[in-house]
């Protein structure tokens, strides 16, 4: 039997706060499942005279794709997965990897360049990963040391068993910001770890009188529900933000739209 999952009010009070440092740094944000195709649109009519060119950069030095009121190109290794809509010079990026992740910036360039969209791309990757790192035991206590990671984070704990029950003795973490969080705690005889993004909700689950048989069943009791280890990457409001938009938008199932 699986645990009860239950989230804590004061965890989402902290993510609002997070959410509100996301949205005011830097450009719009966009968040996208790995493996899906996304479209980066351009906010307003943009008339390209004779002369002009728009170029779609990736992290500022590398170039995308490029068009002119006669024709449109796409360069490198975006050839192929990457498509320039001419009458609106859109950018359509297919089967987005993790290494797409970062800042697109559509670029007008004549005699004065000028800015006309921005944004951050995050490419979520949904695995998640628990794994057992070590296991210190002797004849009445048990000593674990558990991993929860996931492709750009991990968070890893120790925790002590009795003959009685488990309880959490420290935690080490490292982690990105902004991106999702991770959350790793005990819960009766189950270690679980939790991974939630703007794209989905993953969990792995060990159970912890597989490593350690001083927690004999009769004598087991409940393990510390309040031992929570919990990275703080971003915003699971966003979530319900994300799933208004697709919910009333006819977009086709692989296709992430920014506008």
């Amino acid at each position: 039997m699986q645990p009860t999952q239950t989230i804590n009010m004061d965890v989402l009070d902290y993510d609002i706060i997070i959410i509100i440092i996301c949205l005011y740094l830097g450009p719009e944000h966009v968040f996208v499942e790995h493996g899906k195709d996304l479209l980066l649109d351009i906010k307003g009519s943009v008339a390209l005279t004779q002369g002009a060119d728009f170029f779609w950069r990736f992290n500022i030095i590398h170039i995308v794709a490029k068009s002119n009121y006669l024709n449109s190109v796409v360069f490198g290794t975006y050839k192929g997965r990457a498509k320039i809509f001419v009458q609106n010079n859109s950018l359509l990026l297919k089967n987005v990897q993790h290494s797409d992740s970062g800042d697109y910036i559509a670029i007008v360039s004549g005699e004065q360049n000028q800015r006309v969209a921005e944004y951050k791309v995050i490419v979520q990757v949904s695995p998640v990963n628990l794994t057992v790192d070590s296991v210190d035991s002797s004849s009445n206590s048990c000593n674990l040391t558990v991993t929860c990671s996931t492709v750009d984070s991990h968070i890893s704990s120790r925790f002590r068993c009795d003959t009685q029950n488990c309880s959490h003795v420290e935690n080490r973490k490292k982690a990105k910001p902004c991106s999702s969080t991770l959350i790793i705690y005990l819960q009766q005889d189950f270690i679980i770890c939790n991974h939630s993004n703007q794209v989905s909700w993953k969990h792995k689950t060990e159970k912890i009188t597989s490593y350690c048989k001083t927690l004999s069943g009769k004598n087991k009791r409940q393990s510390h529900k309040g031992s929570i280890c919990i990275i703080f990457l971003s915003c699971i409001v966003f979530d319900v933000v994300f799933c208004f938009m697709f919910s009333t938008t006819d977009i086709p199932p692989n296709l992430s739209v920014a506008s």
